[in-house]
């Protein structure tokens, strides 16, 4: 299945504690349907010292967070749209907004 959430689109969350606010998404991990987004969904996380270079303490950092509580961030007119797909003339297969059927560039 065609990727419709790639490393680097920006995203919007629809749901969840994090509702509304916007990131780039670091990660995608398709088998397990979750993304991981820049500054949102955020835990701590209580690490151990591991020598001179890593103090241990209370680190804030990205927790995962489902796909279907995603949305895309159409890049031309900055809003979130759901995703097709389109296959072009020449035969490659692209992405496009379903709100205003923009081909979105990867």
């Amino acid at each position: 299945m065609a990727a419709r959430i790639r490393k680097g689109d920006t995203v919007v969350v629809i749901t969840g504690t994090s509702k509304g606010r916007r990131g780039e998404v670091l990660q995608v991990m398709p088998k397990a349907d979750r993304a991981v987004v820049q500054g949102v969904n955020l835990a701590k996380r209580h690490t151990k010292p591991r020598g001179v270079g890593q103090p241990g303490g209370i680190i804030e950092r990205e927790a995962t967070i489902h796909l279907s509580n995603l949305k895309l961030v159409d890049p031309k007119t900055d809003t979130p749209t759901r995703v097709g797909f389109r296959i072009l003339e020449d035969g490659s297969k692209v992405r496009v907004a379903k709100a205003t059927g923009n081909v979105i560039e990867n």
